[in-house]
């Protein structure tokens, strides 16, 4: 049985992990499904938008921790194992903004750890109300480190900090006003406002979308006068795209665009 099951509606992919008994853990085995399953839907043009979803009353509880524990019975203490299970987990993270489609979470029930992990590092995210989002490792001795990469670059500091060393849980409305999420549904319109979500951006023109995305997350690490030096050689580019120009000349005469992608 597949540990993620893979679902298209139109131009939308939804990539949801399956495996409620674990609580859809970040086993080594779903971390390669995963991969896979990005990169496969990332490569694939007729797809214009992702949204990541779970089974069962959790979205992620974050890493196995059994798997993490039997580990450590290696000759080096597990000290291999574990760098090459964070370097596993870094790869997927980075794949989910390296792919030119809008990865939206879709979250139920409780992100903790590296499923909290998950929801930062998705580029949108919509959650149902009463979810519970923490990066609770140090309750256990074990600081969400690689976690707090994805939750430092999307919520203040101090308030992730907080929550990294405190272990406290937030529920979906505080995620919000973090920025943890983009919007936070009853629960029985997750669903479908999710999808709207997806099908809204499905929509637009899907090769500035891709540029755009690549730029938004370029442009982030870099000083104001190289972001704005790299954004206008973006913008020259998206402007020679023959389907921007049918979209302008279509918008000034007052009628919808006919793009060829």
């Amino acid at each position: 049985m597949a540990l993620v099951e893979r679902r298209v509606t139109g131009a939308v992919a939804e990539l949801r992990l399956s495996q409620p008994e674990t609580l859809n853990a970040l086993s080594d085995a779903m971390i390669a499904e995963l991969q896979t399953a990005l990169e496969e839907v990332g490569n694939d043009r007729t797809i214009r938008a992702v949204i990541l979803s779970a089974e069962g009353k959790a979205f992620c509880a974050g890493h196995n921790l059994r798997e993490m524990q039997a580990g450590r019975q290696a000759e080096d203490g597990g000290a291999a194992y574990f760098a090459d299970l964070f370097q596993r987990c870094a790869t997927l993270m980075q794949t989910i903004q390296k792919i030119p489609q809008p990865v939206i979470a879709k979250v139920h029930g409780i992100a903790a750890a590296a499923g909290c992990q998950l929801v930062a590092t998705c580029d949108l995210a919509v959650a149902a109300e009463g979810v519970k989002f923490g990066v609770n490792g140090v309750n256990i001795g074990l600081f969400c480190s690689t976690p707090m990469v994805a939750l430092t670059r999307v919520i203040p500091r101090k308030a992730a900090f907080e929550m990294l060393t405190t272990g406290r849980f937030v529920e979906a409305t505080e995620a919000k006003g973090l920025g943890l999420v983009n919007r936070v549904v009853p629960a029985a319109e997750l669903d479908a406002s999710t999808l709207d979500l997806a099908e809204t951006i499905a929509a637009k023109l899907a090769s500035a979308v891709r540029v755009g995305k690549q730029a938004f997350y370029a442009q982030s690490t870099m000083t104001t006068a190289d972001a704005y030096d790299y954004a206008g050689g973006v913008m020259v580019q998206n402007m020679l795209n023959a389907d921007t120009n049918e979209g302008i000349t279509a918008f000034l005469e007052k009628r919808s665009p006919d793009w060829t992608q």
